[in-house]
């Protein structure tokens, strides 16, 4: 396997547990379904990079403080930036399908390989070649949180005479763009390296623009893991998106 077939191959596979998990946790409270869907993804990917690309290192959002701040992560050349699942919520909630395993990889200074797998559709999407979105002759979409929409992005929806997409987690929000269900994603007020690394990764391989709100460059692999905000669009958006997020 090369890199992109490793990152599609254990988002995939981290999918398919989950889904065992989900159906086997069925009875319980959505804390331990929760609990449980979190641990054993990231334990099994943590077991899987180690065996299969041993010399790398490893950002998941459930390591430890301590493992998070190893000082060896910042100087390797390779480092995986995994999120076992993202969207714990919609995955407590039984039927729901917008949430997702993100894996991707980062080296010698920029994303290289990525993948979104969306268990509950069924789907992966993955580097290096992802379709671009299909064209879409309406107002432009603009993806949100169903429960709280950033200010930004209802600015943005408004400045776009757009309409609102509700959905779940972030690696579902960006997927619905690269699939051409939504046309624009904007989120400020905290996130992670390891909830936009992977879709970042496949929304370039599909042509999307993506930086931070400010228009930057969305930067990896740093001390800290903090990246609070995020763009990503089609390109003939991005103008009339950064007028009013970097404004």
């Amino acid at each position: 396997m090369n890199d992109h077939e490793l990152a599609a191959r254990l988002a995939t596979r981290a999918g398919e547990l989950l889904l065992d998990v989900r159906a086997d946790f069925a009875d319980a409270s959505p804390a331990d379904r929760k609990a449980a869907g979190d641990k054993q993804s990231h334990d099994f990917l943590m077991a899987e990079l180690a065996r299969l690309v041993p010399g790398d290192s490893v950002l998941s959002e459930e390591a430890t403080a301590d493992e998070r701040s190893d000082p060896a992560r910042l100087s390797a050349e390779r480092v995986w930036i995994v999120d076992p699942l993202d969207g714990t919520r919609e995955f407590s909630e039984l039927g729901r399908d917008d949430w997702a395993v993100h894996v991707a990889l980062w080296s010698a200074g920029e994303l290289f390989a990525g993948a979104v797998a969306l268990p509950a559709q069924n789907t992966t999407l993955s580097t290096p070649e992802v379709a671009a979105p299909r064209a879409f002759d309406g107002p432009p979409r603009v993806v949100v949180s169903r429960t709280r929409p950033p200010a930004v992005a209802l600015a943005v929806q408004e400045a776009l005479e757009g309409t609102l997409v509700e959905m779940g987690s972030a690696g579902a929000k960006v997927a619905a763009v690269i699939r051409g269900i939504a046309d624009v994603y904007v989120h400020a007020g905290g996130q992670y390296e390891w909830d936009s690394a992977a879709p970042v990764a496949v929304a370039r391989a599909a042509g999307l623009h993506t930086s931070r709100i400010d228009g930057s460059r969305l930067v990896y692999n740093s001390a800290d893991p903090t990246l609070p905000d995020l763009i990503v669009c089609r390109p003939e958006l991005a103008e009339r998106v950064l007028a009013v997020t970097a404004g």
